[in-house]
């Protein structure tokens, strides 16, 4: 069942057009990883399709009963949000919000769920710490285990490895892919084209061309040649 579908999507900003009448759909289970050149429009997709930016044309639309508030979202850090001073667990239950309506206060099926993510990111250990005092890759955690508290069905990520050393993101994007198998819905932006198709079961590359297929489909393109035999396969 599709959960998202983009429909003549155009996107642009400053009057510029960079994302021409995109269709495509994504389906419950689905690891769909976005990727292109630097200046493509990426973050920019990523921004339209959770409304936090308006297309110059065309439709999102979602499926499977899901909402806005419902999906799970871990956007790139800024500096100063590395530096939050709350502890790890008002972060990771925080994700509760948008079940909360207008109650004041978390119940207590909020904090079995919150319990139930900090314990599934292996982050128990660490959940009185302040979240300022962690490592890049501890702190991505706490933000994946926040979004999951979001929802179950969806997650969107943009470049959640980016500053990590090589360990710590093979940890994470392993840990990603298990969520996936598990049954969430993963759309990933990435600059390592490598990576995705490693873990993506779909493949959407943006730029000057664009691709939108399975991995297996994209690593027989002539588009994913160009960028990997050509020493591009990090953009």
């Amino acid at each position: 069942m599709a959960q998202l579908t983009l429909e003549h999507l155009s996107l642009g900003y400053e009057g510029t057009e960079i994302l021409h009448d995109l269709n495509l759909s994504v389906d419950a289970g689905d690891y769909l990883c976005i990727v292109g050149e630097n200046g493509s429009g990426k973050s920019t997709l990523m921004k339209t399709i959770l409304g936090l930016a308006a297309p110059l044309s065309g439709k999102v639309l979602w499926g499977d009963g899901l909402r806005r508030n419902e999906i799970g979202y871990l956007p790139q850090q800024t500096v100063v949000q590395r530096d939050f001073p709350a502890s790890v667990w008002e972060i990771v239950l925080s994700g509760c919000q948008a079940r909360c309506g207008l109650r004041p206060f978390y119940s207590r099926a909020e904090k079995a769920l919150a319990q139930s993510n900090l314990q599934k990111l292996g982050l128990e250990s660490l959940k009185n710490r302040c979240y300022r005092e962690l490592s890049g890759g501890q702190q991505q955690r706490v933000l994946l285990a926040r979004a999951l508290c979001a929802t179950q069905k969806i997650l969107l990520l943009d470049e959640p490895v980016s500053g990590l050393d090589p360990v710590v993101t093979g940890e994470l994007y392993r840990l990603i892919a298990s969520l996936n198998r598990e049954g969430t819905t993963v759309l990933m932006i990435s600059h390592d084209i490598d990576a995705a198709v490693r873990y993506a079961s779909h493949v959407l590359h943006i730029g000057s061309n664009v691709f939108f297929g399975t991995k297996d489909a994209y690593e027989a393109s002539p588009l994913y040649r160009r960028f990997t035999e050509g020493g591009e396969a990090h953009v």
